[in-house]
């Protein structure tokens, strides 16, 4: 069997009561629901970075399309830039 190890968090006491909420909402110890998320959101994360995927919620979705269609604005040291780049300054 597996040693267990501990990890100390920092938290302030916001997000102590968020955690201690939604522990409650599964009848499970702060310690278990800490466990049983951030345990299976970074092999999510890890799975996909295996994989080269970026997961995304759809409103994170939503967001990238959004900003992938906006027109691009440039600002004054970009267009300074070009101008280097082309031999106009």
């Amino acid at each position: 069997m597996a040693k267990n190890v501990s990890l100390m968090v920092r938290l302030d006491q916001d997000s102590k009561d968020l955690l201690t909420a939604a522990a409650e909402l599964r009848s499970i110890s702060v310690s278990d629901y800490v466990r049983s998320v951030t345990v299976g959101q970074a092999a999510r994360e890890i799975a996909a970075a295996n994989e080269n995927t970026i997961a995304m919620s759809a409103d994170e979705q939503l967001e990238f399309w959004n900003a992938l269609n906006q027109p691009a604005q440039v600002s004054p040291a970009q267009r300074e830039l070009g101008k280097l780049m082309r031999g106009e300054l």
